[in-house]
């Protein structure tokens, strides 16, 4: 499953994704994607959370343009199709999926990174959507992802005028969950990672799985899947441990 471009390293339940392009800032080619995809399209079993990074200082700095300018109207957006469909597996494949940035996450490194489910940002962080000023558009999923974090009327802006954002005004703004110090953000990450492989794991997958859909209904709909979630959880045997742990004062054992 680890390629050349995808380091993976498995430590238990917890399995740490490094993205590996070296004098590129791991922007994203065919090959990284693809790496992506066979990752999260077959998970070995025991992982339950995963620590998505970068080489050299950088997280990622989006798509590998020398590809994009090779590529017809029709293959763009199938191309476009393909990282809806590979985002899509990140977000919703069922494991929780924690990133550790630095440096770039410009483009669609923003895009990767607004599919991850908790987001920790070092200073040398820089968040932005240049594609304005490459004379192309967004097609990673950011008009469905970072616009959701942003709001319409920010992302726009951003845009518009190529505007950057540091790690502290992307923690204000919802980019990132946590801004740590230098080097710091792989140690949270394995720190947050522990705890979230902690929880039972029908309710990490009812948490990853219905809270962004609820969000996309209406307050009845969202209400009423809120309660199904909520009937599946309490009926697990993890439910009646994490009952017994708390009576009796001490950790719950989850399967």
């Amino acid at each position: 499953m680890a390629t050349d471009i995808l380091k993976v390293d498995i430590d238990g339940p917890i399995a740490t994704l490094t993205m590996n392009r070296p004098g590129k800032r791991n922007a994203m080619c065919e090959e990284l994607l693809e790496a992506l995809d066979g990752f999260f399209s077959a998970t070995p079993k025991e992982v339950r959370v995963v620590i998505l990074t970068g080489i050299e200082g950088h997280y990622c700095s989006g798509l590998d343009l020398s590809e994009h300018v090779h590529r017809s109207a029709e293959e763009n957006l199938y191309h476009s199709r393909h990282w809806h469909n590979v985002m899509d597996k990140i977000q919703f494949g069922g494991l929780a999926v924690v990133s550790a940035m630095f440096g770039a996450v410009i483009g669609g490194g923003m895009e990767l990174a607004a599919s991850t489910h908790v987001r920790i940002a070092e200073p040398s962080t820089i968040f932005q959507l240049p594609e304005g000023r490459r004379g192309i558009f967004v097609g990673g999923g950011a008009t469905a992802r970072v616009g959701r974090l942003l709001g319409a009327d920010r992302m726009t802006e951003m845009m518009l005028t190529g505007r950057k954002y540091n790690a502290e005004e992307g923690l204000a703004l919802g980019l990132t969950h946590y801004a740590v110090g230098e080097g710091e953000a792989m140690e949270l990450a394995k720190t947050l990672a522990g705890k979230i492989a902690r929880n039972a794991p029908l309710s990490n997958y009812l948490m990853i799985q219905s809270i962004s859909r609820i969000n996309d209904m209406s307050q009845a709909d969202g209400l009423f899947t809120e309660s199904l979630a909520a009937a599946l959880s309490q009926t697990t045997p993890d439910a009646e441990e994490g009952l017994r742990a708390f009576l009796e004062k001490r950790a719950p054992k989850f399967r």
